[in-house]
């Protein structure tokens, strides 16, 4: 059975899980390459995505028929936290003002993860005069994105 199999497996189990426990973390750089968890993150969401190909001609009876396994597949991911000034917070800062790709492992509850090279597409910084600095972000995934 294969990795992909194995994630869908897990994810199909019908258990509540934590929203706490859905982590976003990033690559430290180092070799073999560990993750650090993004801190101060309060949401997180990701999105896959995936383009069609539309393969409907004349004898398709008038019904739209799609292309199995063809387009692009992307996945989206953005959070949202209070600013804590970590090292991996500095880390996607670093990335977001470079423009340049890195490693992200999004890990859940139940074990499963999935990693893959994203491009910070957003980063936005706010406070107010009475409450804590936060921050909220985009990635957009670069490559395959896949379970480990």
């Amino acid at each position: 059975m294969g990795r992909i199999e194995t994630f869908i497996e897990r994810t199909n189990i019908m258990t509540p899980q934590k929203g706490a426990a859905f982590l976003l973390k990033i690559g430290d750089g180092g070799t073999p390459l560990a993750y650090d968890t993004v801190a101060g993150l309060r949401t997180t969401q990701m999105t896959i995505n995936g383009d069609t190909v539309v393969v409907t001609h004349k004898g398709s009876g008038g019904w739209r028929e799609i292309l199995s396994g063809a387009g692009t597949r992307s996945v989206s991911v953005s959070a949202s936290g209070i600013f804590l000034d970590s090292a991996a917070e500095g880390r996607v800062r670093a990335n977001a003002l470079a423009g340049t790709l890195d490693a992200y492992e999004l890990s859940f509850e139940d074990g499963a993860r999935m990693r893959g090279q994203f491009l910070v597409q957003r980063l936005d910084y706010a406070g107010d005069f009475n409450g804590e600095r936060t921050y909220a972000l985009s990635l957009e995934s670069s490559g395959a994105v896949a379970p480990s």
